[in-house]
């Protein structure tokens, strides 16, 4: 307490002090306390209050709705239970609370701790594999269950299953799932329900329960003798939130006993429509293959001669409507052509050249286009836009 006897040189406000013992906090950390519970409030909010107690001290606790979601069950007045958590003070009321993260039956850490141990070294024995699991069948002839014959897991499951498929044939392999027994029981019936042969898959499994209540399945010899069954298996242990090692070795995990039965069989309703509609299409796809192979048959059939003649008559109609009206449109094309070629043939006339002030120059009915051609005294004939005249040629340039 040395460091903080600098507290005595100033006064401190209480929000100062409270502030400084929840530093004082922050430093100690998480802590791990065992203890009796008492005064358990499950608040509308989904938040936990309660006591931890014992022959000398009480504690406050609080454990917050997204932390208590993972605890198997609410815990009860008058258990014994070991909790982590940090300290804390509620400032306004300055009050002491211990906030809980993690909650467990006393002796459950022991417990959580060899199963642990128990999945590395099965994990590295490749138990867990995901290669080795085994689908399971579409639609089993029989189906194999151990767990106990009086507890509500196994009617449960014949519930489902007798809605789902009415008929299927279920042998029970009895065990108990609960006990220091259970393990070998369990594990033994796994094995007897193998030597039968008879089932397509088996269901393993029991209803909810505290971590001692499933330690059955948790357990080596169950882990084992699902990992040696010659049958696929489906695990069904305990809720949701529990995952045991028996799942993990399992060909499938289902949540509940109920689930499994869901899992291992189609709802026979749903395969009759399935089989309706499928009969449907097929009689639909067979229809329309008729119907294209009469439509070829009726094409290579030979026609009539009937039947030719008034094809030609219609095919000579529908030409002799659309020749009028092809020659009409020949006769415009050729017409137009023939304007064009006149004005182009026009256009390069000698005549439109002289109009234009010059003159052709004839000598002996030939034109001439050079001097060479000429001679002085040549006399020449002039052609003109409009007439002709007879020149002399005084003298000749080159």
């Amino acid at each position: 307490m040395d460091e903080h006897n600098g507290w005595l040189d100033r006064t401190l406000t209480v929000s100062q002090l409270c502030r400084s013992l929840k530093d004082l906090f922050d430093d100690v950390g998480l802590v791990r306390v065992e203890g009796e519970l008492s005064q358990f409030t499950a608040h509308r909010s989904g938040h936990w209050y309660f006591t931890l107690r014992d022959a000398q001290a009480v504690l406050s606790c609080v454990m917050f709705r997204g932390l208590n979601q993972y605890v198997r069950r609410p815990p009860q007045v008058g258990d014994r239970v070991t909790v982590t958590g940090s300290l804390d003070l509620y400032a306004p009321q300055g009050k002491l609370n211990l906030l809980v993260r993690a909650l467990e039956s006393a002796g459950e850490g022991d417990l959580a701790a060899r199963k642990e141990a128990l999945k590395r070294k099965l994990a590295a024995e490749g138990l867990f594999d995901q290669a080795r699991k085994r689908p399971i069948p579409v639609l089993p002839r029989a189906i194999g269950v151990a767990t106990s014959p009086t507890g509500a897991a196994f009617q449960d499951i014949l519930k489902v299953l007798g809605r789902r498929f009415p008929g299927l044939t279920v042998y029970l392999a009895p065990c108990r799932v609960q006990g220091d027994s259970a393990p070998a029981e369990v594990a033994a019936a796994i094995d007897l329900l193998n030597a039968h042969g008879r089932s397509d898959v088996l269901i393993i499994g029991r209803g909810g329960g505290s971590a001692e209540d499933l330690a059955a399945f948790d357990s080596e010899a169950v882990a084992r003798a699902v990992f040696r069954s010659q049958i696929p298996v489906v695990s069904a242990v305990g809720h949701e939130v529990d995952v045991s090692i028996a799942d993990l070795v399992a060909d499938l995990r289902a949540a509940t006993p109920s689930h499994a039965a869901e899992l291992v069989v189609p709802e026979r309703e749903g395969l009759l429509m399935a089989l309706d509609e499928l009969d449907e299409r097929q009689r639909q796809a067979m229809a329309r293959l008729l119907r294209r192979r009469r439509e070829q048959l009726a094409a290579l059939r030979p026609r009539h001669p009937a039947e030719r003649i008034a094809r030609d008559r219609q095919r000579l109609r529908v030409a002799s409507q659309r020749l009028p009206l092809a020659l009409q449109a020949t006769l415009q094309r050729r017409r137009a052509a023939l304007d064009l070629a006149g004005r182009q043939l026009q256009a390069l006339s000698p005549d439109r050249v002289l109009e234009r002030g010059y003159a052709v120059l004839l000598k002996d009915g030939a034109a001439v286009v050079d001097t060479d051609q000429l001679q002085a005294g040549d006399r020449l004939q002039a052609r003109l836009h409009r007439g002709r005249a007879t020149l002399s040629v005084q003298a000749v340039e080159g």
